[in-house]
C-alpha cells in the first residue's frame, strides 16, 4: 500500500516509524512543514518528522498541502492512503481525493470527546480519568470523520502533557497500522451527536495561573502545561514557570506561600495548597523548588501571582 504521511509534532515520528516498519506498507513521501525559528536564538529548526526522514525517506517541507507545491507533491506521490498524524491543517475535497483509499487520521483522544488541536492538555486540564486514540476516515471538518478503530487508556495520577502525549503516540503507532491492514474488514462508523467537546489550541493566556481557584485545579493546569513551557504564575514582578506540582490539604490566602519543605514550596490555593515541586524562574534553568526558595530568600507570606 502506498502511504504518504503528513505530520509535524514530536507524538507524529512513532506513528511514522511504525509505518515505515510495517510489512506491506511503503511510505513513498512525508510531507511536514518547513524550518521555522525555535529556541533562545531563533534558530531555524525542523519538525520533529523532518528530522526522522531526513536522509531516509522522500521528504517534502512545505507549508501546506492545499495548493502549491504541496499539492503537487501529493499528486505526484500516486499515494492509496494519506496518513495524518498532528498535522495541524484541515484537507480540502480536492486533497482528501488524491488517495485512491482515503485519508486516515490518527487522534489522541476518544472522539467525539476532545476534537482540536491539544486533546491531551484538555484531557488533563478537565480532570478526565481515561483518554485514548482513535484512527478515522477524514472529511472536511475538524475530527469530525467516521471513526474506524478506538484503544482507551488510564490517565495515571502522575501524567502529564509528556508523559501521556509520548504513551498516547506508542499506542495510536499500533493501532494506525493495524487499521491500515484492516481497512476493507473494518465498519467505519458516525461519530454520535453527544458527548462532543471541543480542545482548541492553547495560549500564553491559558498558562496562567489562578492561586483562587481549588489546588486540584491548578495541579492539573501545570499538568497540562508540563514538562514545557510549563504553567506561569509570577514572583516579586518576574514570571516563573511551574513543572511539578501537588496538592495538600491547608489554607491561606490564595497565592501566598506559607514555607518550605523538604519537597517544596507550599503555596495557598483558593480550596486548600498546593506544593511546587520543580520551577524554571525567568531565563533560568528547571531547579527544585526548595533550590529556588533557598536562592530567592523567601519572606514570610510573600505572594505569588
Amino acid at each position: 500500500m502506498r502511504v504518504v504521511f503528513l505530520g509535524n509534532d514530536v507524538w507524529s515520528v512513532r506513528a511514522l516509524e511504525a509505518l515505515v516498519d510495517a510489512p506491506g506498507l511503503d511510505v513513498v513521501l512525508v510531507v511536514t512543514n518547513p524550518p521555522q525559528p525555535a529556541g533562545r536564538g531563533s534558530v531555524r529548526t525542523m519538525t520533529p518528522v523532518a528530522d526522522r526522514a531526513r536522509g531516509r525517506l522522500a521528504l517534502a517541507e512545505v507549508a501546506g498541502v492545499r495548493k502549491g507545491e504541496g499539492l503537487d507533491a501529493l499528486v505526484t506521490a500516486r499515494p492509496e492512503v494519506l496518513v495524518v498524524v498532528a498535522y495541524g491543517q484541515l484537507l480540502t475535497p480536492e486533497v482528501l481525493d488524491v488517495p485512491t483509499r482515503g485519508a486516515i487520521n490518527l487522534h489522541f483522544s476518544l472522539l467525539p470527546r476532545w476534537r482540536g488541536a491539544a486533546p491531551v492538555q484538555h484531557a488533563l486540564l478537565a480532570g478526565d480519568a481515561a483518554t485514548g486514540v482513535t484512527t478515522m476516515r477524514m472529511d472536511e471538518g475538524m475530527d469530525t470523520g467516521q471513526i474506524l478503530e478506538q484503544r482507551e487508556e488510564p490517565i495515571r495520577p502522575e501524567d502529564d502533557a509528556g508523559t501521556l502525549g509520548a504513551r498516547l503516540a506508542g499506542i495510536g503507532a499500533e493501532l494506525l497500522v493495524h487499521t491500515l491492514g484492516s481497512l476493507d474488514l473494518i465498519e467505519p462508523r458516525q461519530q454520535p451527536t453527544a458527548g462532543v467537546t471541543w480542545a482548541p489550541k492553547l495560549t500564553s493566556t491559558d498558562r496562567i495561573v489562578d492561586w483562587s481557584q481549588d489546588a486540584e485545579r491548578i495541579v492539573r493546569r501545570v499538568r497540562a502545561f508540563a514538562p514545557a513551557p510549563g504553567a506561569r504564575t509570577t514572583f516579586r514582578g518576574r514570571a516563573i514557570n511551574i513543572l511539578l506540582a501537588e496538592s495538600f490539604e491547608e489554607s491561606g490566602v490564595p497565592g501566598s506561600i506559607l514555607g518550605v519543605d523538604d519537597r517544596g514550596v507550599l503555596v495557598a490555593a483558593g480550596r486548600d495548597g498546593v506544593r511546587l515541586r520543580t520551577v524554571a524562574p525567568a531565563g533560568r534553568r528547571h531547579m527544585s523548588a526548595a533550590e529556588w526558595a533557598n536562592g530567592a530568600r523567601l519572606a514570610p507570606l510573600e505572594r505569588l501571582g
